[in-house]
């Protein structure tokens, strides 16, 4: 049975649907048609023959369509600049960068999910993304949004091989994985979503020990991604996360007259990660693995303190309703929307927009080249 990119609103307050989502996130612990212009069959003897998404919500092209789970984004406004302004389960208003980044290797205009049911040979055999929004390092965060863990989606991967297997045969798709592009985004949620808002979490560790736990599953993670037959890998570093929207939000309520501004103590967690996440992966590159960091805290940062000299005039708040704490079902047909959401760094309250994706991917553009030349 396939999966319906809409799905029915009832008339439910928005306060109502923001106290569901915040208690859903402190308990214990598209499938849409995608345009497939420009899809190629590559070469083997290609530098890169496909692209391997693995992570959170940055990434998540739709495969959280079908979940029972409220961190959804397959219904409008989502995906208003997308092609034909579909809704595809992209938490943005058009693409992502790792479709910007597809585009740019040669490979397809979108990297669309794995759980498409509709999913072709050459689209399989070109990449695909088993991220889900909502999701994390920590299995437990997963578990708080209803969503697919880091461990699913490398079983995902590992069907996926078998897939490819009966259509191509064994060595032809050893190779097809040993030249593929592997990227991972997560780690935000781990933060945002469980340790800074899960008593559990922060009664089984301190910041620095938890910060070490994610480490251990990062590591273990990208091992098993190696065995698997990875050979380039690229991680993303997290983004200065006191600058979410909902962040500030959260964390000035009950003190209205207080200004909007990054909170510097969530964002310093982040810059603390990466360093660590850095020293890690230094030591994790073999002869024939290549294991490449992605810097985007200090891209991201500078577009939060420079937005004029990006065209941004809108910091603080998302593009949809009142930009403060709408996101996935709380940012819905019934909401406001601004009208130019170039103007804005994020398009709800945690999820940048298409342009802020833009400048990102431009700041990312020489890391990607490195790991062309692999």
């Amino acid at each position: 049975m396939k999966c319906s990119c809409h799905v029915m609103f009832l008339r439910y307050s928005p306060v109502l649907l923001f106290l569901i989502f915040i208690i859903s996130s402190n308990i214990k612990g598209e499938t849409g048609t995608l345009t497939k212009k420009n899809v190629l069959i590559r070469p083997f003897n290609n530098t890169i023959s496909a692209i391997f998404v693995f992570g959170d919500s940055t990434v998540d092209s739709g495969n959280n369509n079908c979940r029972p789970t409220v961190t959804k984004s397959n219904f409008p406004p989502y995906g208003r600049d997308f092609v034909n302004h579909i809704p595809t389960g992209r938490f943005t208003n058009g693409r992502l960068v790792t479709d910007m980044t597809a585009s740019y290797i040669g490979l397809k205009e979108f990297v669309p999910p794995y759980l498409d049911p509709i999913l072709s040979l050459e689209e399989l055999m070109t990449g695909v993304s088993f991220a889900s929004g909502g999701s994390g390092l920590d299995p437990l965060t997963a578990q708080i949004t209803g969503v697919i863990p880091l461990e699913q989606q490398l079983e995902y991967f590992k069907e996926y091989k078998i897939r490819v297997e009966n259509e191509i045969g064994e060595e032809k798709t050893k190779l097809l994985i040993s030249k593929a592009m592997f990227l991972i985004s997560a780690g935000t949620n781990d933060f945002v979503i469980n340790y800074f808002n899960t008593q559990l979490t922060r009664n089984s560790y301190t910041l620095p020990d938890y910060q070490q736990f994610l480490l251990q599953l990062t590591q273990q993670f990208l091992k098993d991604l190696m065995a698997e037959g990875a050979r380039v890998i690229g991680i993303v570093g997290l983004p200065p996360m006191g600058c979410l929207p909902v962040v500030i939000t959260m964390k000035i309520a009950g003190s209205p007259l207080q200004p909007r501004q990054c909170i510097d103590s969530y964002s310093e967690v982040g810059k603390e990660y990466n360093q660590l996440l850095q020293n890690m992966l230094k030591n994790m590159n073999t002869y024939d693995t290549k294991i490449i960091y992605a810097e985007i805290y200090n891209p991201l940062y500078d577009m939060v303190q420079n937005p004029n000299k990006y065209g941004f005039n809108n910091v603080y708040s998302g593009c949809c309703g009142t930009g403060l704490f709408e996101l996935a079902l709380l940012c819905n047909p019934n909401s406001l929307v601004c009208i130019n959401a170039s103007e804005y760094i994020f398009w709800d309250a945690v999820h940048p927009t298409q342009a802020t994706y833009y400048n990102l991917f431009n700041s990312l553009r020489p890391t990607v080249d490195v790991m062309l030349k692999l």
